[in-house]
């Protein structure tokens, strides 16, 4: 991998969620190992913004609208003709109250809200790919998951959404293997995105930021936080050639997240 400029050369790939942080690490990293890359995202000015740095093309959607959610993979295949490579990287916190003793029972929490960002969110653009996938010989599928789909580490709609963001891996990895399509889950830990606020968290544990980073970092072996272009060598190896025989594997790019 110490030269990675061809290992995706006229490969169509669609990142979600890739205007910022994790998703637009990848992108950048698809689009330098030679892949056509297309990001979507909801807000244009700062999609575009990141578009025109790493040189990809931009579809603004919103992933937790059934109607937009397939939208990048449909703009990929009308533009460039068909999609190799999906990165379902889209997710985050759409909102509600997590606290289950607090507020009233029966006011929307965001609980199905959140479902939707975090884990339907990587269904209809898999589903909106997998046909021209299949008549170009094969693709590769990468879900994003978190520490929280492995452990219960967040609120409980987002680990339960995370969690389910494995099951659906194992499940299409083994209904898609007939067409040469992969799906693996890439797991970060705590990385270094504007979605992380050491200050916001602190305040939740009576903590400075500096002691609610330092924390964090305590969670992983490597006592660090990670940056999201370290999550790009992966991503590329799993899209490549090489990644072929890799399927239906939650990986863990996290420096040894919770050991």
């Amino acid at each position: 991998m110490t030269d990675a400029s061809n290992l995706l050369a006229d490969r169509i790939a669609v990142v979600t969620g890739g205007s910022r942080g994790i998703g637009a690490g990848l992108a950048l990293a698809l689009s330098r190992a030679g892949a056509r890359v297309l990001i979507s995202g909801r807000n244009r000015d700062s999609l575009e913004k990141m578009a025109a740095e790493i040189g990809a093309t931009p579809v603004v959607a919103d992933a937790s609208n059934i109607t937009d959610a397939g939208e990048p993979v449909r703009q990929a295949i009308e533009r460039f003709g068909g999609i190799d490579i999906l990165v379902n990287n889209v997710g985050g916190n759409a909102g509600g109250n997590p606290n289950l003793f607090s507020g009233d029972p029966a006011i929307d929490d965001g609980f199905e809200a959140n479902l939707r960002l975090n884990l339907t969110a990587a269904y209809w653009p898999t589903k909106a790919a997998v046909r021209s996938m299949r008549e170009r010989g094969g693709g590769r599928v990468i879900n994003i998951g978190s520490g929280a789909s492995k452990h219960a580490s967040a609120s409980p709609a987002y680990t339960a959404a995370k969690h389910g963001v494995i099951g659906l891996t194992k499940q299409l990895a083994v209904d898609l293997a007939r067409h040469s399509i992969t799906v693996n889950c890439l797991c970060p830990g705590w990385t270094n995105t504007d979605l992380v606020s050491f200050e916001q968290m602190g305040k939740m544990q009576g903590l400075s930021a500096e002691e609610a980073q330092r924390s964090a970092e305590n969670e992983s072996a490597q006592r660090r936080i990670l940056e999201p272009g370290e999550l790009g060598p992966m991503c590329v190896l799993l899209a490549s050639a090489g990644g072929a025989p890799i399927t239906g594997q939650v990986i863990g790019v996290d420096g040894g997240y919770r050991l």
